[in-house]
């Protein structure tokens, strides 16, 4: 393995560790022009003179969120090709700040998936090797369509969310209030709703099947069995959810779990827990936000009906206009 390694295909796309940008000779026989640093560690300066030079301040940890960079770090790169010119991409080893953001570029320049992105990497830099973390952000990154722009896009501030909730659950503390994420306020769901769970005493509508989190019976689960995200198993007691508007007075609480009440008839429907439970079928479930199947009914969904008008959460106004999003925008 060489110290500046190319990445295959067509462009003048290197990478590398910190220590090869004191090879000079190397660099410069690979006509590097723009060098992108995705590191925290003090540089020095002059490693950079005569470059274009980008940095990128994160840490090689799991939690690290090196997503809301892909944008820009993948503007800098194609900026450096387009000028006629070779981009060197390093972080401290070479190993997985940088794979990662190079990753992101092949990703949304040739629409290929992580996997193959790494795979193209590996081929010259065998070492490359994102953390877990960055895996599972090349993944949405991915399933977004690599956006120019992320700070709008739902999939994305839920991800936010989920981060900020796990964040609070390593605490041992439930999320501030102001940074709860109730689903229903900021997207549609996953799909189409196919039924509605309706409070079996009063019948007010408390979610649609879109805002279900799906999970797998442990059985299935050790049996690879396929699962339907808007189902649950007969052996499982409960219907976990995402946050929902009417569950507002309640979650704001800043208790770590606690019991929900219809919003009408005040009859108790489920309970939640943001450290988590465990359903019946044996499945962990986080953030653990649930309703009893013996406490609610199914019924066919109105939304298809009157586009969700008659339905007892809130919809936004875009969703009686609009057909749902890809799968990608709704995670």
């Amino acid at each position: 393995m060489a110290i500046l390694d190319r990445v295959p295909g067509d462009d003048e796309l290197y990478i590398g560790g910190l220590f090869t940008l004191r090879r000079k000779e190397a660099l410069q026989a690979a006509g590097i022009t723009h060098v992108l640093s995705v590191l925290r560690l003090p540089l020095d300066e002059t490693l950079f003179e005569g470059y274009a030079h980008k940095v990128v301040e994160v840490d090689d940890v799991d939690d690290e969120n090196l997503l809301q960079y892909f944008p820009e770090c993948v503007k800098f790169i194609q900026e450096g090709l387009d000028a006629g010119g070779g981009v060197f991409v390093h972080c401290a080893m070479g190993k997985s700040r940088s794979a990662t953001c190079v990753c992101a570029y092949l990703i949304h320049r040739y629409g290929i998936s992580p996997i193959e992105a790494l795979m193209r990497i590996r081929a010259s830099r065998p070492l490359a090797e994102p953390n877990d973390g960055f895996m599972d952000q090349l993944n949405l990154w991915e399933e977004m369509g690599a956006p120019g722009d992320l700070d709008q896009l739902p999939a994305y501030q839920r991800w936010l969310y989920l981060q900020e909730v796990k964040l609070s659950r390593a605490c041992g503390q439930p999320p501030e209030a102001d940074k709860i994420r109730f689903e229903d306020e900021h997207s549609q769901g996953s799909g189409v709703a196919d039924f509605d769970l309706r409070c079996r005493k009063c019948r007010r509508t408390l979610a649609t099947s879109q805002y279900l989190v799906s999970h797998q019976p442990r059985q299935e689960a050790s049996q690879n069995s396929p699962k339907s995200p808007k189902t649950t198993s007969p052996a499982c007691a409960h219907y976990f959810l995402d946050p929902l508007s009417w569950m507002r007075p309640e979650l704001e609480q800043g208790k770590l779990d606690g019991r929900l009440e219809c919003p009408k008839c005040r009859t108790n429907v489920g309970k939640y827990a943001w450290q988590g439970m465990q359903c019946s079928c044996g499945d962990w479930v986080v953030t653990g936000i649930s309703l009893a199947k013996g406490r609610i009914d199914e019924a066919k969904s109105r939304a298809q009906q009157d586009g969700g008008a008659a339905l007892g959460i809130r919809v936004p106004p875009s969703a009686t206009n609009s057909k749902p999003g890809p799968g990608r925008e709704n995670l």
